[in-house]
């Protein structure tokens, strides 16, 4: 199940996918709304390469933004 209220603890990052295997850059700790807050902020290919995760689940930004 996933975690889904706004103040649930989650690690906002990028996945880059150049190069082998590519590199995850943290964004953020935070809240859950937070999270979202800066991640709207980020232009559009940004956005592509972000993940949310929870102590339960991991999931792109954008299956989250739809």
């Amino acid at each position: 199940m996933r975690t889904t209220f706004e103040e649930a603890s989650v690690r906002l990052y990028h996945l880059d996918d150049a190069g082998e295997g590519g590199a995850a850059t943290t964004l953020f700790y935070g809240p859950l709304s937070e999270a979202l807050a800066i991640a709207e902020a980020q232009d559009e290919a940004t956005q592509d390469g972000l993940w949310i995760a929870t102590d339960n689940d991991v999931i792109a930004y954008l299956d989250l933004d739809s």
